[in-house]
């Protein structure tokens, strides 16, 4: 996992992650879960790359977008599906960390057109 200031989104998904065209292209989360699934297993905001979503933001209630067109920087995004937790969680977060991330865990996306990202760009409903 790799943090960057700027990357491509294809229709495949961020460039460079090995992701694949369609309904879980691009993964996101909103930063103020990551405090959420910290608080749960009684520690603080856990890192965003335990969780290896492609895109974290905050100010925005991502789970009122579903099924909507999300512009994110350059890029559309429509929001398809909750990202589930995978069993990996326990291992990575200690026990509990599936429950923790259970409903925490951001959402997929789709991308309806390619575009460039950028740390600190606007994410808003195109609708």
């Amino acid at each position: 996992m790799e943090t960057v200031n700027v990357a491509g989104i294809s229709a495949d998904g961020l460039d460079g992650d090995r992701s694949r065209a369609g309904r879980r292209a691009v993964s996101l989360i909103q930063h103020e879960h990551l405090a959420a699934i910290g608080s749960y297993l009684g520690q603080g905001p856990v890192s965003p790359e335990i969780l290896r979503r492609n895109l974290v933001v905050s100010g925005i209630n991502l789970a009122a977008l579903k099924g909507r067109e999300v512009q994110v920087g350059e890029a559309i995004l429509r929001f398809t599906l909750i990202c589930a937790p995978c069993s990996r969680m326990e291992e990575a977060l200690g026990k509990g960390g599936y429950s923790a991330v259970r409903g925490h865990g951001g959402w997929c996306a789709e991308v309806v057109r390619p575009g460039r990202v950028a740390l600190g760009d606007l994410v808003q409903p195109v609708d």
